[in-house]
């Protein structure tokens, strides 16, 4: 029996010859755009920031494949130049690295309403579900739409207070898990704790009780730690944030993209099917109770953002919508506060004076007669201190989210494309030698101000990145500041 005809091998070899000609096309007409943007842009004022030599077509990418982890290879790159703010051409794509400070604040202050975009990339399109959340979205209405949701419905001060008690039962429960963990010297470790897990979870925790008010999606276990199904999920949800902005060669020649050449989308996915596993039906049972109208208190976010109507008095989101709106709050919610945790207390064991000092400040106080309330965190300046020297030294990520250029701009006297992809160095913004005195020191002092006022987490100035700032700035800065400083807090006080 013959082949069906759209199986023959002439025709496979047809349409890869076909593809592999349009794609080959379509690089020779961008080469020859960026070709006439150079041309233009040196025949004005400002030209393009300093970048290395490129290649035809490809620009950079032959050097980026071949000097993995890319973020290291940039910062490399630009200490070789020696510069702060460096143009280098992947594929298609304009990237511009910033390093500093006050470059920073030229495009996230003075032009923040061009550079108000997100990159399209793989990983983005599949965790957003086609750009239907908030952080991951382009420019638009929907961008609007959903930002509106968060900052009004979610993480408005009147939601924050309403899910108090929600975080204070997860604060306790870290110090239960820890005590229980520390004293099991049968189990494996002999009572060792992993402080990375344990602050991971905690971050899971709070998130997963506050979007589907419950701590466990299984049995869960009586010392107060994860199971499998919890560990299972965080793991997923680590796995979206490693891939999520990962120079991926499909994101700068998107002809390549459904040849999945370094495999990220075969992990992407698989992270989410089992991220989906544990959503889906919490979310379709959700929506039953709602719609059978027995559910009528709202106990969490998912109730929020299943109840919202629009002028027409139907539902605002759909399900798909929710779904994934709410992986992509846990995205936002895990890794920062863990990760500051974590660095910070290696960096106070390595000087104990500034254990000392945290610990002195939590029993003055506090006291040792009760533990740390969310309501102390205003008068606890030091362990804000180390938290925001955690923040500068040792970010969550080398880069933040690109912000993608609505329109040709010119900033610093460089002249910045439409479509260029401006990513702010988390990494080198904190270690800035201009900027901080002796930038690889972990001294928390430095961030303590002389009248003994407030100190917060947040820095406007961008001297280092805690939270996103600008209008694509984290809506959830008070969410994050509670977390960070309790987590530290709670296991500062209450362990030695």
């Amino acid at each position: 029996m013959s082949k069906p005809p759209f199986l023959s091998l002439s025709n496979i070899q047809g349409f890869w010859l076909l593809a592999i000609t349009t794609c080959f096309t379509i690089m020779i007409i961008k080469a020859l755009r960026f070709n006439l943007i150079e041309k233009y842009s040196n025949k004005q004022k400002a030209q393009l920031p300093p970048g290395p030599r490129q290649w035809p077509l490809v620009g950079n990418l032959p050097e980026m494949l071949a000097n993995k982890p890319a973020h290291k290879w940039i910062h490399n790159l630009m200490k070789e130049m020696n510069t702060q703010i460096a143009c280098i051409r992947l594929g298609n794509t304009y990237v511009i690295p910033v390093t500093c400070p006050t470059i920073a604040t030229l495009f996230l202050r003075e032009q923040d309403a061009t550079f108000a975009s997100r990159s399209l990339t793989m990983c983005t399109d599949l965790v957003s579900s086609g750009y239907s959340t908030t952080i991951l979205v382009p420019f638009g209405d929907q961008w609007k739409k959903m930002k509106k949701i968060l900052t009004n419905d979610l993480l408005s001060p009147h939601k924050h207070l309403w899910l108090h008690d929600k975080r204070s039962e997860e604060a306790d429960n870290l110090v239960f898990y820890v005590y229980n963990k520390s004293k099991d010297v049968n189990a494996a470790g002999g009572g060792l704790v992993n402080i990375r897990s344990v602050a991971r979870h905690y971050c899971g925790n709070v998130i997963r009780k506050i979007v589907f008010n419950t701590r466990y999606f299984g049995k869960g276990r009586t010392d107060g730690g994860p199971g499998f199904e919890e560990v299972e999920h965080l793991d997923s949800i680590f796995v979206l944030l490693k891939y999520v902005y990962a120079f991926s060669i499909s994101d700068y020649i998107p002809c390549l993209s459904g040849l999945d050449l370094d495999g990220h989308q075969k992990k992407v996915k698989e992270a989410l099917r089992i991220i989906k596993k544990y959503h889906d039906p919490i979310i379709q049972d959700r929506v039953k109770q709602q719609n059978d109208a027995r559910k009528v208190d709202e106990e969490d976010w998912l109730d929020i953002l299943i109840s919202l109507k629009d002028t027409t008095n139907n539902s605002s989101l759909t399900s798909e919508e929710i779904n994934a709106q709410i992986i992509e709050l846990m995205i936002a919610t895990v890794d920062n506060p863990s990760n500051a945790f974590e660095w910070a207390l290696a960096e106070m064991i390595n000087q104990p004076k500034l254990l000392q000092q945290a610990t002195e400040e939590l029993d003055n106080v506090v006291g040792k007669e009760r533990l740390v309330q969310e309501s102390d965190i205003p008068k606890l300046n030091y362990v804000k201190a180390c938290a925001r020297e955690a923040f500068r030294l040792h970010p969550m990520a080398p880069f933040n989210p690109p912000h993608v250029s609505m329109r040709d701009a010119t900033v610093g006297n460089y002249f910045i494309p439409k479509g260029s992809h401006v990513i702010l160095s988390r990494q080198e913004l904190g270690r800035n030698k201009n900027v901080w005195n002796k930038p690889y020191k972990f001294k928390p002092k430095r961030h303590l101000k002389g009248d003994g006022s407030n100190v917060v987490l947040t820095e406007p100035n961008l001297k280092f990145i805690s939270f996103s700032t600008g209008r694509r700035g984290c809506p959830g800065v008070m969410l994050g500041t509670t977390m960070t400083v309790m987590l530290f807090a709670r296991l500062l006080h209450s362990f030695t």
